[in-house]
C-alpha cells in the first residue's frame, strides 16, 4: 500500500468512527432488511467496478452477488457482522484475492460533540506504533555472531526510518542474518524498499506496482545509499509462515527472486495486490485492491499462491532449522573475510616498512606518501581508525622515530579533522623535535575543538615561556 492510500484508509476509518453514536450502535445490532442487503450489494458492485484493479473480475463479482440475491442465498442472514463475513467469502470465491474483504470497522469512542479529532487519532496511532517499535519487535545476536531480527510489519518509512536505521546498525556487525517474517502481516512498500537497500550494494529493481485509477506503474529500486552500513554480502535467511502476508510476502519474494537469501518456513498467505478501504455504509467497509504487484524477474507476483520457501518446514520449526545453516554460513563468511583482511594487513605492514626505510634515508616526501597509502588502505577496509592510528604514532614517537610519528599524526588530523586528540598528539610530536611554532598551532587547534582539553592549556603555557 502506498503512503497516500495508507492515509486514505486511516481517514476512512476515522469517518466510520464518527458514526459510532447510540443510533449507529442500534443500526449495527438491528436486523438487516432485504432492501438494505440489496443496497449493500449494489454499493459493493459499484465500488469494485470503479476501483478494483481487475475490472473484468469486478463485473463477474457483481453478477455473482446479484445472482445470490435473486436465488435467496442471503435471505436467512440477519446480522451485519454475519453478512460481512459471508460477503467476504463470496467476493473472494470469485476474485481469489485475499486482500478483498468486507468488514465492520473497529469502533472507538467519538468526542461528545460528534466531531472527529484526527490530530489526536494520529497521535494515538503514533504511540501504538512506538509501543511496537514500528514492527522491529526483537533484535538479538545468536551463536557464531548470527544477527536475528523479528520484523512484524512495515509502517510508512516517514515514521519508521529512525527505527530501521537503528535496527540495521545493530545487525551490521553480524556474520549472517536471520530476518523473521513469521508474524509479519504487511505494510508499506517504501519501508520494504529501504530495508532491502541495506541488503543490496547497487540499486536493484525489486518490485513494481501498477495502479488502475492512475494507470501508472511505480518501480521500487533499492537506494544507492542508506544512513548506515550496507550488508550486501552477508549470508541471509528469511523465515516465513502461512500468516506472512502482503508486504511481508513482498520482502520475502524480493529476496528470493534476486537470489539474495534463503527462505525457510511455510508457504505464505498469498496476498499481493495493494489497495485501500472504501465505505459501503456507515457501518460497513470493503478493502479493494487498486493495484497489483509486478516482480521484475518473474513478471508476476504471489497472489493466491503465496511465496514458496526454499526449505519447507513448519513455522514453529523454522528458526530451529535456519540457525545451524546460518551459523555455518557465518563461520565461512568470517573465515573468508579474515583472509581478505589479513592480506590487507600484510600490505599495510609491508608499505610501512618501506616508508620507515625512506624516513631513515631522509626521503621524507616519498615516505609520507607511502604512509598515506597504507593508512588509506586501513581505513577503507575498516582495519584502522583514529585511535589505532594514534597508537601507531605514539609507538614511533616513543621509539624516537619522530618523522614517522609526525607523518602518522598529520594523517590523523587530515582524516579526522574534528578530533581534538589528533591535533593534541601532533602538537606533542612537534614539541619533541622542538618545533614550537607548529606545536603551538596544533595545540591551539586542539583547544578550539575541545575547550576542556587541560593538557593543551598546560602545554601552551609551557610553549609561551
Amino acid at each position: 500500500m502506498r503512503f497516500k492510500e495508507f492515509i486514505l484508509s486511516l481517514l476512512f476509518i476515522s469517518l466510520l468512527n464518527i458514526s459510532v453514536t447510540a443510533q449507529a450502535e442500534q443500526a449495527v445490532s438491528k436486523q438487516l432488511t432485504k432492501e438494505e442487503k440489496i443496497e449493500i450489494v449494489n454499493a459493493i458492485s459499484k465500488l469494485l467496478n470503479d476501483n478494483y484493479v481487475f475490472p473484468d473480475v469486478a463485473i463477474k463479482i457483481e453478477e455473482y452477488l446479484k445472482a445470490k440475491l435473486d436465488d435467496g442465498s442471503f435471505d436467512q442472514i440477519k446480522e451485519t457482522k454475519e453478512f460481512s463475513e459471508i460477503l467476504t467469502q463470496e467476493v473472494q470465491s470469485i476474485s481469489h484475492d485475499k486482500h478483498m474483504r468486507v468488514v465492520e470497522p473497529r469502533r472507538r469512542p467519538t468526542p461528545s460533540n460528534g466531531i472527529p479529532n484526527p490530530i489526536a487519532r494520529n497521535y494515538q496511532g503514533r504511540i501504538q506504533g512506538e509501543s511496537r517499535n514500528f514492527g522491529f519487535a526483537k533484535l538479538e545476536k545468536l551463536e557464531d555472531n548470527v544477527g536475528y531480527m523479528d520484523l512484524t510489519g512495515f509502517p510508512p518509512l516517514a515514521v519508521a526510518k529512525d527505527f530501521a536505521d537503528l535496527a540495521m546498525k545493530y545487525l551490521s556487525t553480524s556474520d549472517a542474518l536471520i530476518i523473521d517474517l513469521r508474524r509479519n502481516g504487511g505494510g508499506n512498500p517504501d519501508l520494504i524498499q529501504y530495508i532491502c537497500s541495506y541488503l543490496f550494494e547497487k540499486p536493484t529493481h525489486i518490485n513494481s506496482i501498477y495502479y488502475r485509477l492512475q494507470n501508472t506503474t511505480t518501480d521500487f529500486i533499492t537506494f544507492e545509499k542508506v544512513d548506515g552500513k550496507k550488508m550486501s554480502d552477508v549470508p541471509l535467511f528469511v523465515l516465513t509462515s502461512d500468516y506472512t502476508f502482503s508486504g511481508g510476502e513482498e520482502f520475502a519474494y524480493n529476496i528470493q527472486t534476486q537470489k539474495r537469501g534463503i527462505l525457510i518456513g511455510e508457504v505464505t498467505g498469498g496476498g499481493a495486490n495493494p489497495g485501500g478501504m472504501f465505505p459501503i455504509t456507515p457501518s460497513l467497509g470493503i478493502f479493494i485492491p487498486t493495484g497489483r504487484a509486478i516482480n521484475p524477474i518473474t513478471k508476476t507476483n504471489w497472489e493466491g499462491v503465496g511465496v514458496i520457501p526454499d526449505i519447507k518446514v513448519d513455522a514453529d520449526n523454522a528458526l530451529e532449522t535456519a540457525l545451524p545453516k546460518a551459523r555455518e554460513a557465518a563461520i565461512a563468511y568470517r573465515k573468508s573475510l579474515d583472509e581478505i583482511i589479513y592480506r590487507h594487513i600484510d600490505d599495510i605492514l609491508s608499505t610501512l616498512d618501506k616508508a620507515e626505510k625512506l624516513f631513515n634515508e631522509n626521503n621524507t616526501d616519498e615516505a609520507e606518501a607511502l604512509v598515506k597509502s597504507a593508512m588509506d588502505n586501513g581505513i577503507k577496509n575498516q582495519i584502522l581508525d583514529e585511535v589505532s592510528i594514534n597508537q601507531m604514532g605514539y609507538e614511533k614517537l616513543n621509539a624516537e622515530n619522530y618523522a614517522f610519528a609526525i607523518a602518522l599524526f598529520k594523517y590523523n588530523t587530515a582524516a579526522f579533522p574534528e578530533s581534538s586528540n589528533a591535533y593534541d598528539s601532533l602538537g606533542e610530536a612537534y614539541m619533541k623535535i622542538d618545533d614550537k611554532p607548529n606545536a603551538v598551532i596544533n595545540y591551539k587547534k586542539s583547544l578550539d575543538l575541545n575547550p576542556n582539553n587541560s593538557n593543551a592549556v598546560e602545554q601552551l603555557k609551557k610553549l609561551s615561556n
